[in-house]
C-alpha cells in the first residue's frame, strides 16, 4: 500500500518543514509555506537500501560525434541572447511580467522554426487552442505548420511528443499549470511544479527536442517557484519592459551555451514584437539635449554598445530627511556617488532630494555610468546644461578617482555612429587607441566638477554652511562658478 507523507514546504523556494509556521528561515518570505500530501510507496528501507546500481559507461572528453547545429529562429535578437540559436537537447526558462509580450514572442518564434521546416509543438496551460489561434491570426501567422495543444498533464503531453515524428522543440506555457500523477499536490505547488519540470528535463536529454518553459515572476521581478527549477535548466531569460514604453528587453540571467549579458530589444507593435537593430537610437529618441541634468552614458550589454539618457533632478528638501528616488539603477550605487561627490568634491547634497531615472526604462547594472551620474547631478545642482554632443562613462571609486572601464574603444565608435563629438573618459581608458571623438580625459571627480561648475549661469545660490559639529546651519549666497573651489577649502 502507498503511504501519505504530510509536508510543509516554502512555495518560494523549497524549504520542507515539520510543521507549518509563518515565516521561512530559509528565504524569510512570510505566508508562503503551505501543506503538501505526498504520495509513498511502503517499501521497507532494508528492501530499498539492497538495490543494487548499475554500471554506466565512461566517455572522453574528446569525441567523434559531431554535435547537433543550433536551431536559429531567424529573429535576430531572440539568437542572440541565446548564443547564436537554441541547442539541441536543452531547456529553456522564459520569465516576466503577465502582459508583457512572452506568449507573442514564443508564437512567433515557433511560427519562424516551423516555417524553416523543423516541428515544433506549443502546449498551453493557460489558453484554449482557438485562444493561441488568435493570436497567431493577429501576428499573421496562422499559415505556420505549429501543433498546438491544451494540456496539464506532463505524462500526456510528453507520451504525445513522443508517439510522433521526431519533435525539434516544445513550448510549455506554462510550467506552473503543469501537474504529475506521480504526486497529489495541487498544481503550482513547489512539489508538482519540480516533479513536472524534471519530467521534461529528462525527455529534452534523451530526445534531443529543445524545450522552452513559460515562468511566472513574483511582485520583484523574481520567477515564481522553487529556485530549483533555475538550476534544472540550461539557460534562464527575464523578459523585460515598462508598460509606459513600446520596447521589450530580453536578459540572459543564466547560460549554459552561451554568455549572460547580451540583451535582445524588441518594440511591441501591432503586428507583434519586431526587432530593434540599434537600440540606442530608440533610447535617445525625443530628449532634451539643452536641459540640465541629463548626460548620456555609453555602455555595453553584452558585446553590443548602448547610449542611453541618465536624467537627474536635484531640488532642496523640506523633509527631516530627504528623498533618493531611483529608477534603473542601483540605489546604493547612487548612494555611494553622493557620498563621494559631498567627501572628496564639496558637493553638499545633504538637502536635497535627488531623482534619478534612465530614459526609456532601460535597467543598467554597470558600475561604468558612475561618472555619467556624477556629471548629471552636479549639472541639475548647478544648472549648468551639459554638452550636447558628449557621452560619459567611467566608474567612481571611494578615494574620488575615476577609474578605467572596458571596451572603451566600442563605446565611443558607437557614439561616433550616432553623431556625438566628444566624450568624458578615464584619463589612460584609451591605451594609446585613437578615438573617434574628441575626448576629455578626467582622473578625478573633482575635476568633473570643476568643469561643470565652470559652465553654470552667474546667478547667486543660497547653500547652507554647517558648523564642524554639524548641528547648526546658515545658509550663504555663493556664485555657481565658484562654489567647487570654495567648498574645497
Amino acid at each position: 500500500m502507498a503511504r501519505r507523507d504530510h509536508s510543509f514546504i516554502c512555495q518560494s523556494c523549497g524549504a520542507v518543514y515539520a510543521r507549518w509556521q509563518g515565516k521561512c528561515e530559509a528565504c524569510g518570505a512570510w505566508n508562503t509555506i503551505a501543506e503538501e500530501v505526498a504520495v509513498a510507496a511502503s517499501v521497507p528501507a532494508a528492501q530499498r537500501s539492497s538495490r543494487k546500481g548499475r554500471a554506466v559507461v565512461l566517455e572522453k572528453l574528446e569525441g567523434t560525434a559531431k554535435p547537433a547545429p543550433r536551431l536559429v529562429s531567424g529573429i535576430g535578437e531572440l539568437d542572440r541572447v541565446a548564443g547564436g540559436g537554441f541547442v539541441p537537447g536543452s531547456i529553456l526558462l522564459i520569465g516576466g511580467d503577465p502582459g508583457i509580450g512572452k506568449s507573442t514572442l514564443l508564437v512567433q518564434a515557433s511560427a519562424a522554426l516551423a516555417t524553416g521546416g523543423q516541428r515544433v509543438v506549443y502546449v498551453s496551460g493557460e489558453e484554449a487552442v482557438d485562444q493561441v489561434r488568435l493570436r497567431a491570426q493577429r501576428l499573421g501567422l496562422e499559415k505556420a505548420d505549429v501543433g498546438l495543444a491544451a494540456e496539464t498533464n506532463a505524462e500526456n503531453i510528453i507520451a504525445t511528443l513522443s508517439g510522433g515524428p521526431p519533435v525539434h522543440m516544445v513550448v510549455i506555457d506554462s510550467i506552473q499549470t503543469m501537474w504529475s500523477d506521480s504526486v497529489e499536490s495541487a498544481p503550482g505547488t513547489v512539489t508538482q511544479v519540480r516533479t513536472s519540470a524534471q519530467l521534461l528535463v529528462r525527455f529534452a536529454k534523451q530526445t534531443g527536442a529543445c524545450v522552452i518553459l513559460v515562468g511566472h515572476v513574483t511582485k520583484d521581478g523574481q520567477i515564481a517557484g522553487p529556485r530549483v527549477v533555475e538550476h534544472m535548466v540550461d539557460a534562464v531569460f527575464s523578459f523585460e519592459g515598462d508598460g509606459g514604453h513600446q520596447f521589450r528587453i530580453l536578459r540572459a540571467q543564466k547560460n549554459r551555451f552561451g554568455p549572460t549579458d547580451e540583451i535582445g530589444v524588441f518594440e511591441m507593435t501591432g503586428r507583434g514584437l519586431s526587432e530593434v537593430a540599434n537600440p540606442s537610437e530608440l533610447f535617445l529618441s525625443n530628449r532634451d539635449a539643452g536641459a540640465p541634468g541629463t548626460a548620456v552614458f555609453a555602455g555595453m550589454e553584452g558585446t553590443r554598445p548602448v547610449l542611453v539618457e541618465i536624467q537627474a533632478l536635484v531640488a532642496p528638501s523640506s523633509l527631516g530627511t530627504p528623498r533618493r528616488a531611483v529608477v534603473g539603477w542601483d540605489p546604493n550605487r547612487l548612494s555611494m556617488v553622493l557620498a563621494v561627490l559631498d567627501a572628496r568634491c564639496g558637493v553638499r547634497l545633504g538637502g536635497h532630494d535627488v531623482y534619478l531615472n534612465v530614459a526609456g526604462g532601460l535597467r543598467i547594472g554597470e558600475p561604468a555610468a558612475d561618472l555619467a551620474v556624477a556629471a548629471a547631478l552636479v549639472s541639475s545642482l548647478t544648472g549648468a546644461p551639459l554638452p550636447a554632443d558628449a557621452v560619459y562613462f567611467g566608474e567612481a571609486s571611494l578615494t574620488g578617482a575615476v577609474r578605467q572601464v572596458s571596451q572603451a574603444p566600442a563605446r565611443l565608435k558607437e557614439a561616433a555612429k550616432l553623431g556625438f563629438a566628444g566624450a568624458v573618459i578615464p584619463a589612460g581608458g584609451l591605451d594609446g587607441v585613437e578615438a573617434p571623438v574628441a575626448v576629455t580625459a578626467v582622473s578625478s571627480l573633482a575635476e568633473l566638477v570643476a568643469g561643470i561648475a565652470a559652465r553654470a549661469p552667474r546667478r547667486p545660490a543660497m547653500r547652507e554652511t554647517r558648523s564642524p559639529s554639524g548641528r547648526d546651519a546658515t545658509p550663504r549666497a555663493v556664485a555657481h562658478a565658484d562654489w567647487p573651489e570654495d567648498e574645497g577649502r
